[in-house]
């Protein structure tokens, strides 16, 4: 029986090191399959067989359920690290700022595998800090470099400017996910001279697959009757660890089923947000994503998280908790006005709290159960 190799990470380096070499062997077939976990985490994988070709198993996060357990081929890897050198002009040097065991952190190790340098890796056991990442980007030397973020660390960079920022301009990529990047905070990134790629992507594609709304080589998008983002290709897993009839169902036709609703703007994907995130307020079906991206444009917005809170009368109403720029904080008729302007009345929030920051779940994505308690707490 093949049996996984799990590789605690625990922010560290060396456990990043670790976690390469196991993974450079899984994908070169010398090595087990490799199972990265976070060192706290103590949920155990299904006692099941990886397939033959399997070289990594990501456990997802389980925002929609319990958790999976992702079969990744070393061909699915390689695919998708190959696909991104192609889209960003080429092989480069590595920084790893990300959590190991999350899938893009995964991507980060196989890029770099493939690139024939290894990665640079932040030391996140403290928590990312500006100063340290601008260490970690001068050890990596001359050269082009690229790197990985969450949009909470683009913002902490972003806000602390010095060294940090100066490190990240010299990045002939930033790749940012995890979570959406909004319009106004990738506008402030490009303003201050850094080179954003907005990325979409699941542990189920290998990362991100959808560079800028535009697919990567070889890889696959379609939308189904309702809207749903179907996403093929290379890069995609091979299903669910122990879970046969759950990869039967996601994975049905040779394309991955996302969660997602999306549509073609301009030529190029528009994620809408989760489909089963949709709020529907007084009969009215509202997206979140959009109430979203209408506030993230708005002068003193610099994150927002809109949730449906239950109501007597309507079922739900809109409401949204938002990080405002101390230096400029918004006005809150201003912000209501504008989602009217742009989505109409349904849309607007009937709440707006503000929060000092918003809180995360993961890699890095707006804890939207959080949220909801906030604005149920707080708001009356």
């Amino acid at each position: 029986m093949r049996e996984l190799r799990t590789v605690r990470c625990d922010g560290s380096p060396r456990a990043a090191v670790e976690l390469g070499a196991a993974v450079a062997a899984a994908v070169t077939g010398i090595g087990p399959p490799v199972l990265p976990l976070a060192a706290e985490d103590t949920v155990a994988p299904p006692a099941a067989e990886p397939a033959e070709t399997t070289a990594v198993v990501v456990r997802t996060s389980g925002s929609t359920g319990g958790a999976k357990h992702v079969e990744l081929s070393a061909g699915a890897l390689l695919a998708s690290a190959q696909a991104t050198a192609t889209r960003l002009g080429g092989p480069a040097r590595w920084l790893l700022a990300l959590p190991a065991e999350h899938v893009a952190g995964v991507q980060v190790l196989v890029r770099a595998l493939l690139a024939g340098a290894p990665a640079e890796v932040l030391d996140l056991r403290a928590g990312f800090h500006p100063e340290r990442f601008a260490a970690a980007a001068a050890r990596l030397g001359p050269g082009r470099r690229y790197t990985s973020l969450v949009p909470t660390q683009l913002v902490r960079l972003l806000d602390a400017a010095g060294p940090g920022l100066v490190a990240l301009r010299g990045f002939a990529a930033v790749l940012v996910g995890g979570a959406a990047l909004d319009a106004g905070l990738r506008r402030r990134a490009e303003a201050a001279g850094v080179r954003v790629t907005a990325t979409y992507g699941m542990s189920e594609t290998a990362g991100g697959c959808v560079y800028d709304g535009i697919p990567l080589p070889g890889v696959t998008v379609d939308l189904d009757a309702d809207g749903r983002i179907l996403l093929g290709g290379a890069m995609l897993a091979s299903g669910y660890l122990g879970c046969a009839a759950e990869t039967a169902a996601a994975f049905a036709g040779g394309r991955f089923r996302t969660d997602d609703l999306g549509r073609w703007r301009d030529d190029r994907l528009e994620v809408l947000g989760r489909a089963d995130d949709v709020i529907i307020t007084g009969g009215e079906k509202v997206s979140p994503t959009a109430v979203e991206r209408a506030l993230a444009e708005q002068p003193g917005v610099r994150a927002v998280c809109v949730v449906g809170v239950p109501d007597r009368e309507w079922g739900h109403v809109v409401a949204a908790a938002l990080v405002a720029d101390p230096a400029r904080p918004p006005d809150h008729g201003g912000l209501r006005q504008a989602v009217r302007a742009a989505l109409g009345r349904p849309a607007v929030p009937r709440w707006l709290l503000e929060l000092p920051e918003l809180p995360v779940r993961g890699i890095g994505k707006p804890d939207r159960a959080a949220v909801l308690h906030l604005l149920l707490t707080r708001c009356d």
